[in-house]
C-alpha cells in the first residue's frame, strides 16, 4: 500500500515539473517572438494563468536560468516588472550588421534621441537643435509609431509612445526611463573617449 501511495506521489511530482518546465518553455517563446518587453498579464496568458505572482516566480526562475547559461542572450525583469528576452549588449556592436534592416538609420534616430531625453518637447525646439532635416525625422518616427504629438499652437509637443519605451526596453515611467537614457548615453559618451584614444 505504501510504495503505490510514494509511486502515485512521485507521478504527481514529475507531472507539476513537467507543467513548470512546459510554463517556462512557453514564457521564453513568448519573450523571443515579440522582441520587446512584455508585461506580467500578456505572460499569464500565454501560459493560462491569471496569477501574476506565479508569472513573477517563474520569469524569474528563467531570468536565473539565462544569468547562468552565460550565453549571448539574457532576460531581465524591468522596472516596471515587465521582462525582456534580448542580446546582451557587449554582442550587439560585433553583430548588429547582420541584422536585416535597422528600424533607423543614424540621423532619426539621432532625433529620436533628443525627443526621448527632452519629452515633452516642442517640434520647434527639436528644429532648432537637429536642423531642418529633423522634419523628415520626426514623420519617419511618427510613421513607424515611436513618437506622437498633439497640436499646441502653431506647433506640435512631441513625446515618445508606449511602443518606443517596448523597443528599446525602457520603463513606461518618464524619470525613470530619462534616468536610463542619461546612464546610456553618459556610456557612449565615454566609449567614444576611449576609442579615440586609442
Amino acid at each position: 500500500m505504501e510504495t503505490v501511495v510514494n509511486k502515485v506521489s512521485s507521478e504527481s511530482k514529475d507531472e507539476k515539473k513537467e507543467k513548470i518546465n512546459e510554463d517556462l518553455a512557453m514564457l521564453e517563446a513568448a519573450l523571443y517572438v515579440a522582441g520587446r518587453p512584455l508585461d506580467q498579464k500578456t505572460l499569464g496568458y500565454i501560459i493560462n494563468t491569471k496569477s501574476k505572482r506565479k508569472v513573477q516566480q517563474l520569469a524569474r526562475t528563467l531570468a536565473k536560468e539565462y544569468g547562468r547559461r552565460n550565453t549571448a542572450l539574457e532576460m531581465l525583469e524591468l522596472d516596471d516588472h515587465r521582462f525582456v528576452l534580448q542580446l546582451k549588449t557587449k554582442y550587439s556592436s560585433k553583430v548588429k550588421r547582420l541584422a536585416i534592416r535597422p528600424l533607423l538609420t543614424a540621423g532619426p534616430l539621432k532625433t529620436l534621441s533628443y525627443i526621448a531625453y527632452r519629452q515633452p518637447v516642442t517640434q520647434k525646439q527639436v528644429i532648432d537643435v537637429r536642423g531642418r532635416h529633423a522634419y523628415g525625422h520626426i514623420k519617419q518616427l511618427i510613421d513607424t509609431g515611436l513618437v506622437d504629438y498633439e497640436k499646441s499652437g502653431k506647433t506640435s509637443v512631441l513625446r515618445t509612445t508606449d511602443f518606443f519605451a517596448d523597443y528599446f526596453g525602457l520603463s513606461h515611467d518618464l524619470q525613470k526611463m530619462k534616468r536610463r537614457l542619461k546612464r546610456i548615453f553618459d556610456n557612449v559618451a565615454k566609449n567614444e573617449i576611449q576609442n579615440s584614444k586609442e
